[in-house]
């Protein structure tokens, strides 16, 4: 066995906040909210593509 790759995102994730939050502009409100909503929404993402894929 070769080299294993450890890998970039957690697992449950789609798109990581500290991706996402280099494409919005600057936060002028409460960045943790902000962050928070972003991860939860993310998650419900993760858990419909893995629905997906476990029906068919």
């Amino acid at each position: 066995m070769g080299k294993e790759k450890t890998p970039k995102r957690k697992p449950g994730v789609c798109i990581p906040w500290e991706e996402k939050a280099k494409e919005l502009p600057a936060i002028l409100g409460d960045e943790e909210l902000v962050r928070k909503k972003w991860e939860d929404i993310d998650a419900l993402g993760y858990v419909y593509i893995w629905q997906c894929l476990l029906s068919f």
